[in-house]
């Protein structure tokens, strides 16, 4: 995708930012209900995630077009996360993901985890193919919405 730009999220992009997440979970996710209302996911991007930091947004064109990608990421003990990465489902296939995760290797450095619902074989597929590998499988219990999921860590090649 060769007109997208990439900035930090400010908190006047909440509201777009909320909107590629809802539309994305309907798109992609729809085997996982929404564990908040549309409102609370508004009010969460808005009070908690973008103040938070870590928060990237991809927009069209030279950054003032609007929000159809979002990557947040944060730091754990042993290893960087990468907690979001939602795009809109038309922005989907054009390599926006794989520059998003580049943002995450370049923010984070190695490991980086993540999780993701088992059943979101197009998310699995993703991620495997730059480089993730499954390291644990779990009944759901785990996370709001109940589903199966898998955690998934990226380790930088060794250089030779």
């Amino acid at each position: 995708m060769d007109d997208a730009t990439f900035r930090r999220a400010v908190a006047s992009d909440a509201e777009e930012i909320a909107a590629v997440y809802l539309a994305s979970r309907r798109a992609f996710v729809a085997f996982a209900p929404l564990a908040h209302s549309a409102d609370e996911v508004r009010l969460w991007v808005a009070e908690e995630l973008i103040p938070g930091g870590g928060v990237t947004v991809a927009t069209r064109g030279a950054g003032e077009g609007p929000v159809i990608g979002m990557l947040a990421v944060s730091r754990g003990d042993d290893a960087g996360w990468i907690d979001q990465l939602y795009l809109l489902p038309s922005a989907v296939r054009r390599g926006l993901g794989a520059q998003l995760l580049d943002q995450a290797k370049a923010a984070l450095g190695s490991p980086i985890r993540l999780y993701t619902f088992q059943e979101n074989s197009g998310a699995r597929r993703f991620y495997e193919r730059h480089g993730f590998r499954a390291i644990a499988f779990g009944d759901g219990s785990g996370n709001e919405e109940n589903c199966p999921d898998v955690l998934y860590e990226w380790t930088a090649p060794a250089s030779a």
